[in-house]
């Protein structure tokens, strides 16, 4: 008997205002909570409506300041600008938990996600960093990932799933694939699986060194 999907929402590259208002919409309309992975600068410009998420219940998380490329991939002092200065943007919108997402440069997983010094401020910072496991590619292709991202939400294991608020036309197909999911029996949650939690609070709960590049001569 096929288990019916496990799917935790995620949407990150906002706040924008020509989607996000109608990703909202969409969300209150079936009654879904979901989390939303903000960036500073967008953050900064736009915070009306990660307030208006916030208080209709979904998670507002950190997506770094610019989104300019992988935390590994770049000097260890970009950390602090990145993900210290949006935290301090967000400020009463975060979640306990102080959600942290890094970039993957088009949703790969490894060591170029963050950083020596990345880490460091997560773990200081008690941040809890927050992967996936499933990545449809609604950002680079905004007709076609709705097929692509029900096949990746057929269980049996949890699904984090990734969208994007972009404005490239993608969440006009939101309600659709929510619809599709809804009827093949999907349970939706907000709590983020396990396996995608490599770091809580601060604490290693997974294997966090496989998402670092360290720099030249240090030591894991």
């Amino acid at each position: 008997m096929t288990m019916a999907p496990r799917v935790t929402l995620s949407f990150d590259n906002g706040p924008e205002p020509e989607v996000t208002p109608g990703v909202l919409d969409v969300l209150r309309a079936r009654g879904l909570r979901a989390t939303f992975f903000v960036l500073g600068h967008k953050l900064a410009a736009h915070r009306a409506m990660a307030e208006r998420a916030h208080a209709e219940g979904h998670w507002i998380g950190n997506h770094s300041w610019s989104h300019s490329g992988p935390l590994g991939e770049r000097p260890g002092e970009d950390a602090e600008a990145e993900i210290l200065r949006t935290q301090d943007l967000i400020g009463d919108l975060a979640h306990p938990d102080r959600l942290f997402r890094p970039q993957g440069g088009g949703g790969a997983l490894g060591p170029h996600l963050l950083s020596g010094a990345a880490l460091d401020l997560l773990v200081r910072g008690r941040f809890t960093c927050v992967l996936w496991n499933a990545v449809p590619g609604d950002f680079r292709d905004p007709e076609g990932w709705v097929e692509r991202a029900l096949d990746l939400c057929r269980g049996p294991a949890p699904v984090a799933l990734v969208l994007h608020d972009l404005p490239n036309g993608a969440m006009r197909h939101l309600d659709r694939f929510l619809g599709r999911l809804a009827d093949r029996g999907a349970h939706f949650e907000q709590d983020f699986p396990p396996a995608c939690l490599p770091l809580r609070s601060g604490v290693a709960t997974g294997p966090i060194a496989d998402y670092v590049t360290l720099a030249a001569g240090a030591s894991a």
